[in-house]
């Protein structure tokens, strides 16, 4: 069974950062399409980043582009998310997901429905 367990969150204060962690355990982690998303308090969960297998390929939501930045270590079985100058409205829940599917394109990678595995989530706040 696959899983992914987010850590790293915490709270900052406005202009600062944190960098998030994905470990994946359970499966091919090196064959896994990766992807970010949050779920802001009372709002939908949104797609914020992701990567392909190889690492080669990277998506970015227009609010967090520039940034954030994703990135995976497959020999460590991990994806990270490199945040910088968050603001308040990136208060949320932060989850990771693993697809099994073989993704192309940033339409497919933005939608959670291609997503097999996701983890339990971890809170970010930002202070203002």
């Amino acid at each position: 069974q696959v899983q992914v367990v987010e850590s790293g969150g915490g709270l900052v204060q406005a202009g600062g950062s944190l960098r998030l962690s994905c470990a994946a355990s359970g499966g091919a982690f090196s064959t896994y399409g990766m992807g970010w998303f949050r779920q802001p308090p009372g709002k939908e969960r949104e797609f914020l980043a992701a990567i392909s297998w190889s690492g080669d390929n990277t998506y970015y939501a227009d609010s967090v582009k520039g940034r954030f930045t994703i990135s995976r270590d497959n020999a460590k079985n991990t994806m990270y998310l490199q945040m910088i100058s968050l603001k308040h409205e990136d208060t949320a829940v932060y989850y990771c997901a693993a697809s099994n599917l073989r993704l192309y394109g940033s339409n497919l990678y933005r939608r959670h429905d291609m997503y097999d595995y996701w983890g339990q989530g971890t809170q970010v706040t930002v202070s203002s």
